[in-house]
């Protein structure tokens, strides 16, 4: 499927996403409540099962997230154990920002008191307030620049060990179409290639796009990406065609 093949929808507007996390900041403010993890939970423990098979935690890896929302999939790998402080999510909106940043300041907070108060276990979220939440447009703004972090001599874009859509890509396919007539979700996969580090990894899971799509828009020469592995998902039947309700593939940087 081409990116021109979707309607326009409101789930491709910043406006949409800008009340959505208004929202849910106020939510969480009043109640507690964290919002909507995007694809369920399911989702991502496999984006954390796949990440630790795939890039180790004992290499220290520099993890980005493009439209981070409320921070749930970055929190998660903080808690299997990856360095906050080499982490960083992204989301154009301000207020999705606000809201991952309190929720990692609470849990880290959480994880003081407990200690205080005698409990024994270590827990990966103690330093979950480190993990650098920041308002950025992906397709317009470079992405903030972690310390230690390598990048391109000939531009200091930075390059990343590892970087994970979890349903940006579908959310960016469903806006209108720029004042030339293009698709800004055509604009995508080489803004990604761009900042994945060589032998480095993309990992996206998506609700619009198979897995063949997917590998066609991402592994090619303008990215500089190859396809690596995918993550199963169940499959479904209808009208004898056989299907999963979301595709998760990997690349690698070559």
């Amino acid at each position: 499927m081409s990116s021109t093949d979707l309607l326009p929808s409101k789930l491709g507007t910043k406006e949409y996403w800008d009340e959505v996390y208004s929202s849910e900041l106020t939510n969480y403010a009043e109640i507690g409540d964290e919002g909507e993890v995007w694809f369920g939970e399911d989702s991502v423990e496999k984006m954390v099962h796949w990440t630790l098979e795939n890039v180790p935690t004992d290499s220290a890896p520099y993890i980005l997230e493009v439209g981070a929302g409320n921070g749930n999939l970055l929190l998660a790998l903080c808690e299997a154990g990856y360095l906050p402080e080499n982490m960083c999510g992204i989301d154009y909106s301000a207020d999705a920002v606000k809201l991952a940043r309190a929720i990692g300041q609470s849990k880290a907070a959480s994880v003081a008191a407990h200690r205080r108060d005698g409990g024994g276990e270590p827990s990966g979220l103690a330093n979950a307030n480190n993990i650098l939440f920041a308002e950025c447009d992906f397709l317009r703004d470079e992405v903030p620049r972690s310390t230690g972090l390598a990048s391109q001599p000939e531009s200091d874009v930075a390059l990343w060990d590892l970087v994970l859509d979890k349903g940006t890509f579908d959310a960016i396919a469903l806006a209108e179409k720029d004042e030339d007539g293009s698709a800004p979700a055509d604009r995508y996969p080489a803004r990604i290639g761009r900042i994945v580090k060589r032998g480095g990894f993309f990992l996206i899971t998506s609700c619009n796009f198979t897995e063949e799509e997917l590998q066609a828009k991402f592994a090619n020469d303008e990215t500089g990406l190859k396809y690596h592995s995918r993550i199963p998902w169940p499959t479904f039947s209808f009208g004898g065609k056989s299907g999963s309700v979301y595709s998760s593939v990997a690349f690698q940087k070559v």
